[in-house]
């Protein structure tokens, strides 16, 4: 299984791009997603943007990701 995370594209420089995951930045390589522009939403995996994915569904998937992480502290504070 593979683990995925949406990021939006803030820049593009080339076949890398800067992206917003949740609140941090990091550079990425697009090279599978070359057609991606700023402001879109992407999965990122191992550094790379695997696929475009729309706003809807990045907004929905972080939602689980932050539900995710609070569970995760919560149960590591009992």
């Amino acid at each position: 299984m593979c683990v995925g995370v949406p990021a939006k594209i803030i820049e593009k420089h080339g076949y890398s791009a800067v992206v917003d995951v949740m609140g941090s930045q990091t550079t990425v390589g697009i090279i599978f997603v070359p057609e991606a522009e700023v402001g879109d939403y992407v999965i990122v995996h191992a550094g790379q943007a695997m696929s475009i994915i729309d706003e809807g569904y990045a907004k929905e998937s972080m939602e689980e990701w932050r539900q995710f992480s609070y569970a995760r502290n919560a149960s590591s504070i009992l």
